[in-house]
């Protein structure tokens, strides 16, 4: 019956107008990633990539912070704001990445390797980030993986595909944590294929989770906000984008006269959607806001040894 009176009063309410003004009411600022909804991104103070959202997190001066994102990212915020307020609207939005490789199984390969230098994806968790010499991010993985001293033995986790991409571009030999994302992976090489011919002026870009197959068809690989300027400053008309879909509606706003068509997955479903940034909705947003939960708790001794990677990488970067 109470789940009945909540889906009636959400109803009758301007979910837009209402988290404005509780924005406004909680001095909170929310953060979005380009896979959410297209209705969460408007709503949004701030929208990016990892990067920009790790470095946005880091500036904040809000009371409150909200992630619209994965349990990985609003946890990239505490360990960034210790004295904030932390909202997560969904605590199940998790990650393939950061779900495949926990904690005890991380520390045990790292001990394989003793004196190697650890290079772990943002997605991961906390834990395996206090593990971690230098956290990174898909636009500036390379760039991390280069400062490195070439005679060091490095480890990189948890994006076996990010991983291999890095090793191309950098020449290094890295040993590959065996993960991926539940969504990169899912891109069909033979619809892709089937969707060039058909539209034989449209380039293909890629994100670089994406399996190697994909990566070698693209005209160009990059980050999420790579990808999206590519698209915005490129000379040509028409795009297939291999990533999460939710990165369209930026595509769209930034160059709406373009075609932009979204990379087909293997089964005949909206595969290309990361169910986890689904599970956020403008509902919960609102709910989080005008409740101050679920909040983000994070033990201070874990959140200290966290933080050391990520700065490393935010002084790269």
């Amino acid at each position: 019956m109470a789940e009945a009176s909540l889906k009636q009063e959400l109803s009758e309410l301007d979910l837009d107008d209402e988290i404005r003004r509780l924005k406004v009411e909680r001095n909170a600022i929310v953060l979005a990633h380009y896979y959410q909804e297209s209705e969460i991104q408007d709503l949004a103070d701030f929208i990016g990539d990892s990067l920009a959202l790790a470095q946005q997190a880091k500036k904040a001066e809000a009371d409150v912070i909200l992630f619209a994102g994965v349990h990985f990212m609003a946890e990239t915020a505490k360990i960034l704001n210790p004295t904030r307020t932390v909202l997560v609207p969904d605590m199940n939005a998790g990650c393939s990445l950061a779900d495949g490789c926990p904690v005890d199984r991380f520390r045990a390969w790292k001990a394989r390797y003793p004196g190697a230098v650890v290079v772990s994806y943002i997605n991961c968790t906390a834990e395996v980030k206090a593990e971690s010499d230098y956290i990174c991010t898909s636009s500036n993985a390379v760039k991390i993986v280069q400062a490195i001293p070439a005679d060091r033995q490095v480890l990189f986790a948890p994006d076996k595909n990010l991983g291999r991409f890095v090793m191309k571009q950098t020449g290094r030999d890295l040993v590959l944590w065996p993960g991926t994302c539940i969504v990169h992976e899912t891109f069909s090489e033979r619809k892709l294929i089937a969707l060039k011919q058909k539209h034989p002026e449209a380039k293909i870009i890629a994100h670089p989770e994406c399996e190697e197959q994909l990566l070698e068809m693209a005209d160009f690989i990059g980050s999420t906000l790579q990808l999206l300027n590519y698209v915005e400053n490129d000379n040509a008309g028409a795009f297939i984008v291999a990533t999460e879909s939710g990165i369209l509606h930026q595509m769209r706003k930034r160059a709406p006269q373009k075609l932009l068509i979204a990379a087909p997955p293997l089964a005949n479903c909206a595969c290309n959607e990361c169910p986890f940034m689904r599970l956020n909705t403008p509902e919960k947003v609102y709910l989080a806001l005008r409740d101050l939960t679920p909040q983000l708790v994070m033990d201070e001794t874990l959140r200290q040894r966290a933080l050391l990677p990520i700065e490393r990488m935010l002084a790269l970067s």
